[in-house]
């Protein structure tokens, strides 16, 4: 991957169709989510039509699943998949993989397996939808490996689309996604680098808090057009956290095309934006050395 003539990285992209027809979710959740962010009508995309769709825009895509099948009993698209597609593509996509919190030591080696056998460069969660605490105990194992493996571990918070407006909100808990839950992981895991996912609303105070007190924890800005940002995350990202806030969009139910265009028009220094649409994610994917950064 040439870093250097990338317009952007985008760290939160969504492979939601395997190459068989499956989906990541139920057609409820799917369809609920599509509502929320007013996407009907847009086909999910194969990981090969994503591969030209960022390659098209001089842009490196982080591509992940959801594995939810304890608490949502909805079968996972394979780690394995995703990541055998994205290495055809090694110049635009990045794969990350999901494994389920409750699949304990069991998922455990998973990670591992992952990483050294598949390529995988980091771990998605969404606590929502996995239905888990990210300070559980019984995900220990699973963080234990991936902090010694040196990649990232990257939480969903906040809000979540998906589920909204179903009764009972498909079963999703919103107090699951509270990133006041996962400092606690940033303590017991010191050397973990953890991203908190989208503007934590409605913690984003706590989400500001919590990134700025312990260094390897990462924000990232999928999920929400930045004309909605909170203003206390443009002023943060614009200076006590410019070294750690990433580009994300949320594709497909988000394009980058509509995300860059509002994030224009947000006031922040040059060196600012650059260092969140590449420089920071480039960093902490272990795409460039540090010390070219000096």
């Amino acid at each position: 991957m040439d870093v250097e003539q990338l317009v952007a990285i985008d760290v939160h992209t969504h492979a939601e169709v395997s190459a068989d027809g499956r989906t990541s979710l139920s057609p409820e959740l799917l369809a609920a989510s599509a509502t929320y962010f007013g996407a009907h009508g847009h086909r999910q995309p194969t990981i090969a039509e994503m591969a030209g769709y960022y390659r098209e825009r001089r842009m490196a895509a982080v591509v992940f699943t959801v594995d939810a099948e304890h608490a949502m009993g909805h079968p996972r698209i394979g780690n394995e998949e995703i990541a055998a597609s994205c290495a055809e593509y090694p110049d635009v996509l990045i794969p990350f993989a999901s494994v389920d919190p409750w699949k304990g030591q069991a998922g455990a080696r998973e990670v591992r397996r992952l990483v050294e056998s598949y390529g995988v460069r980091g771990f998605k969660f969404h606590p929502g939808l996995q239905g888990f605490a990210p300070n559980d105990r019984m995900a220990y194992p699973m963080y234990e490996v991936i902090q010694e493996l040196g990649v990232p571990a990257l939480f969903h918070t906040g809000q979540t689309g998906i589920g909204a407006g179903v009764p009972g909100g498909g079963g999703i808990r919103l107090k699951y996604c509270d990133p006041l839950l996962i400092d606690d992981v940033a303590v017991d895991f010191p050397e973990l680098r953890i991203i908190m996912a989208h503007p934590s609303f409605p913690w984003q105070d706590v989400a500001l808090a919590i990134a700025t007190h312990k260094p390897y924890v990462f924000i990232d800005l999928s999920g929400w057009s930045p004309k909605y940002f909170p203003p206390q995350l443009v002023r943060y990202a614009n200076s006590l956290l410019q070294d750690k806030v990433l580009f994300g969009s949320d594709y497909p139910v988000i394009t980058p095309d509509r995300w860059l265009a509002d994030f224009e028009q947000l006031d922040l220094k040059p060196d600012v934006r650059r260092k969140i649409l590449k420089d920071n994610a480039a960093l902490l994917l272990g795409l460039t050395d540090p010390m070219e950064q000096v």
